[in-house]
């Protein structure tokens, strides 16, 4: 497998366009508090995009994870999973909400949680308070996984 380097980056037309071509929420990612990386190998193709948003001091939203079609089921997806969470400051809760990867992130040592679990500040944000729908799987890290 390729040697992979994730880049933070600024919200841009690139960002923007990955994100919407997999169906990701992209109406709020300008906004404070939220970071976003680019996954590439070391001739700079651009494999995928990921993001997280601080919620709070100790709570962050794992979010805008897509690896670009031509490189899916390749294990690319792990990766950026594994190397986006060291971005998290330690000691952090990491949640994610996903309408169709549960069990994609079920391997990588997330558990379904319910909302009565969730802290208020991952509710609070614009993801899971009106961008995901209801149905979204609310999920909490709890393993991190190998990098």
């Amino acid at each position: 497998m390729r040697e992979l380097k994730l880049d933070p980056i600024s919200v841009s037309d690139e960002l923007t366009s990955g994100l919407a071509a997999a169906g990701l929420p992209i109406d709020d990612i300008g906004e404070p508090g939220r970071s976003f990386f680019r996954l590439a190998d070391t001739e700079n193709q651009i494999i995928g995009y990921s993001g997280i948003e601080a919620a709070s001091h100790d709570a962050v939203l794992l979010r805008s994870m897509v690896i670009l079609p031509a490189f899916r089921s390749q294990g690319y997806g792990r990766r950026l999973a594994a190397m986006t969470i060291t971005r998290t400051p330690n000691g952090s809760a990491v949640y994610l909400a996903t309408t169709n990867a549960a069990r994609f992130f079920e391997h990588l040592g997330f558990a379904a949680v319910g909302r009565d679990q969730v802290p208020q500040a991952i509710l609070s944000t614009r993801q899971l308070s009106g961008l995901c729908p209801a149905s979204a799987t609310i999920m909490k890290l709890t393993r991190r996984p190998a990098t």
